[in-house]
């Protein structure tokens, strides 16, 4: 393996809406488990086995693939203490790693601050996806949000080249530089200007994007291979974002469920098998992570919001294996119907910052939280 680029690259899969952990990574031989779950289960047989004691769920074939392959690392019981069941105040908690109160800074936006404080780099993040999640935002750190790579820049729509020119032209002058402005239009203009540049920059990588893997159509596969065709442009980018879902899985949801693991696990595949092409195999490492688990017992159809999710590493700098112990669902062990969270999800991007992106952890999380040993360099 070569490697191509030095710099270590994070790529962040949130499964929007609590994926159910329980049917994730299913304890088959734990009769607690279809006790509970006699309605919304993973048949004994079906799973594919990780070890004697659990399986993934049977749309995961990727992901084991990858597992076989050593290049997977299964956090069991993830959360943070005190845990809390709204979505939006869930994912808030692992966007800005402060479980306590309410802040405006993301642990990825405080990371690219150290990292580039100048914010001379306006492509260090990436979002793919509407939006842009809170993980990213920090003041003064520029982050591109990207729908459709083959779209994106700036007035894509005008066909003609004299048009466009004009049009680039007059957004340069709207945010061009002048003196005496408030610090409210100094900021509007920042952004429109590093709006500008990345858009220019982006604007080129489709076409420098050669590769024998086949995504599939979908929406998680199509914004990981927009991820993939602008790592291998080499802009700078250290983190890539994307979202799928939405895994709130009250109802129906076994087939749901089936249907959303399975276009993750294929698209993330069909990454990790790109990235190893292209000789960024061993930069990159993949999270996949959740706001929530859900109820050990099922309603039915469907689950409700839980705690005592899991969480994945994949790549191959990555030791693969299974990191904390799964969660009792024993009565007596049991967080009001819940699965207790034995690993704060702190102690993860502790990992991440320390011994992959080479970061200071303490600052950017405000605390030190014990680690595992998840990474091979």
């Amino acid at each position: 393996m070569v490697l191509k680029e030095q710099d270590k690259k994070l790529v962040v899969v949130q499964l929007n809406g609590g994926n159910d952990a329980l049917n994730t990574v299913v304890p088959i031989n734990e009769g607690l488990y279809y006790d509970n779950r006699p309605h919304v289960h993973i048949k004994q047989d079906h799973g594919l086995k990780i070890n004697d004691d659990l399986a993934f769920n049977p749309s995961m074939l990727a992901i084991k693939r990858l597992w076989d392959q050593g290049k997977v690392a299964i956090i069991n019981g993830i959360g943070y203490p005190t845990p809390n069941r709204s979505h939006f105040r869930s994912m808030d908690i692992w966007h800005t790693a402060e479980p306590d109160k309410v802040i405006n800074e993301g642990w990825i936006g405080k990371s690219l601050k150290e990292i580039d404080p100048k914010g001379d780099n306006t492509l260090g993040g990436i979002n793919f996806g509407r939006g842009l999640p809170r993980a990213m935002s920090f003041s003064g750190v520029p982050v591109a949000s990207v729908g459709n790579l083959d779209t994106y820049g700036l007035f894509p729509q005008v066909s003609e080249d004299q048009d466009r020119i004009d049009l680039l032209n007059a957004f340069t002058q709207m945010y061009g530089g002048s003196e005496g402005r408030d610090i409210i239009s100094e900021f509007i203009g920042q952004t429109g200007k590093d709006a500008r540049v990345g858009a220019d920059i982006l604007r080129k990588a489709p076409s420098l994007y050669k590769s024998t893997i086949e995504y599939a159509s979908n929406p998680i596969s199509n914004s990981l291979k927009d991820a993939a065709r602008v790592m291998f442009a080499d802009v700078g980018t250290r983190f890539f974002y994307t979202q799928h879902g939405s895994f709130d899985t009250h109802g129906g949801e076994l087939p749901v469920h089936s249907k959303l693991w399975n276009d993750v696990s294929n698209g993330v595949g069909d990454f990790i098998d790109d990235v190893e092409e292209h000789g960024y195999g061993d930069s990159t490492a993949v999270l996949i992570f959740s706001e929530f688990g859900r109820r050990i017992k099922d309603n039915g159809s469907g689950t409700d919001h839980g705690s005592g999710g899991v969480a994945f590493l994949v790549g191959n700098s990555v030791k693969g294996g299974l990191y904390g112990y799964y969660p009792s669902l024993k009565d007596k062990d049991q967080l009001d119907g819940d699965l207790h969270a034995n690993n704060d999800f702190r102690s993860l991007y502790t990992n991440i910052l320390e011994d992959w992106m080479s970061l200071d952890a303490v600052s950017i999380l405000n605390g030190t939280f014990e680690k595992h040993d998840i990474f091979k360099i």
